[in-house]
């Protein structure tokens, strides 16, 4: 894949406040990314897109730096990508609050090599109050690699969140 030129955004996914930018010409054109820098953003980069049915889908490049000792997709890197995808999933259920993994399961079903495209598919199988659970497989081609389900939990804005206590201080 070549390096594609990116145009940001302020709006991000519709329902998010993230950032994120549109990738406007290579592989990747019409695709979006993240444009922060968090620990998903360094381990991808994930794309994401809404394709015409209003699913959203997400996808990334296996490299070199993704592979575990024995040439596959490192386990942990596949589960990061299921991690991000959940949320992208959920996004018009987040509506831009904040929000946190609170369960992630996954079964390995087959690997992925340098060179592949993972693409992750899902949705939302119930959004509560608080709550949602959400779904999705991740793919190479027609071949599924991981089968996984997480649990999002939405958190009250950060103005309402205690801020974490000095370790020096001493407890109440």
């Amino acid at each position: 894949m070549t390096t594609d030129a990116p145009k940001s955004d302020a709006t991000g996914a519709p329902g998010s406040n993230a950032r994120s930018v549109l990738i406007e010409t290579g592989e990747w054109a019409g695709w979006r990314r993240p444009d922060r820098d968090t620990f998903d953003t360094r381990s991808g980069p994930f794309y994401h897109r809404r394709d015409a049915d209003g699913s959203v889908r997400c996808a990334f490049l296996v490299e070199k730096r993704h592979l575990n000792g024995i040439d596959v997709a490192h386990g942990g890197c596949l589960v990061t990508f299921a991690d991000h995808a959940i949320f992208m999933f959920a996004l018009d259920h987040l509506r831009g609050g904040p929000s946190v993994t609170v369960s992630l399961n996954s079964e390995f079903i087959g690997a992925a090599y340098e060179g592949d495209v993972v693409e992750a598919t899902g949705d939302v199988l119930k959004a509560g109050g608080s709550v949602l659970f959400v779904r999705g497989v991740l793919k190479v081609g027609a071949r599924i690699i991981l089968n996984y389900s997480g649990v999002i939990k939405k958190l009250k804005p950060k103005a309402a969140i205690p801020a974490p206590r000095d370790p020096d201080q001493g407890v109440d």
